[in-house]
């Protein structure tokens, strides 16, 4: 976990980072390499086969333009996934959509387990952002946004395949 804290908090703190006109730095940005492709692959490509589709969508929570104020003076913007917790089957291609609906607010997407950060994704202002991903191994794995957090985080629980 202290691996996985250092790299969160590396990055650029969310009131400079989720700020649409600042410049982000996109080399802080990946897909899972050859190493953590062998626990979850991840593919642009959504035109392959398919066994499921989770819809994701950014949600402000509390922000500076409409308040409440007093949330926000004491816990900065304060942003949510939706859903923040899902399941999706081992082995199984899984079309994730993330839907950015802040029209000035960057986000990203962190996917972790407790011993390896497996991939850092930018979610842009307004864009529907699809991957296709496939968990090679059952349990807990957790999703941040570097950007916004702690409050913007979830969880993905991979289950054992379908039986066939």
């Amino acid at each position: 976990m202290v691996a996985l804290a250092a790299v969160a908090t590396g990055c650029m703190t969310h009131e400079s980072m989720g700020n649409m006109a600042e410049k982000l730095d996109m080399s802080q940005f990946y897909l899972p390499n050859a190493e953590a492709s062998k626990i979850v692959s991840v593919s642009s490509n959504t035109n392959g086969p398919i066994g499921a589709t989770v819809y994701i969508q950014t949600h402000a929570v509390a922000v500076k333009e409409t308040g409440p104020k007093e949330t926000v003076a004491k816990f900065g913007e304060v942003y949510a996934f939706s859903p923040n917790f899902f399941a999706v089957h081992k082995d199984e291609p899984t079309l994730i959509q993330f839907l950015n609906l802040q029209p000035d607010d960057n986000h990203d997407l962190m996917l972790y387990a407790p011993d390896q950060v497996f991939m850092k994704l930018l979610l842009p202002p307004l864009q529907d952002t699809a991957y296709v991903f496939t968990f090679h191994r059952e349990g807990l794995f957790n999703m941040l946004c570097a950007m916004h957090q702690p409050s913007m985080a979830g969880q993905i629980l991979v289950l054992p395949p379908r039986a066939k």
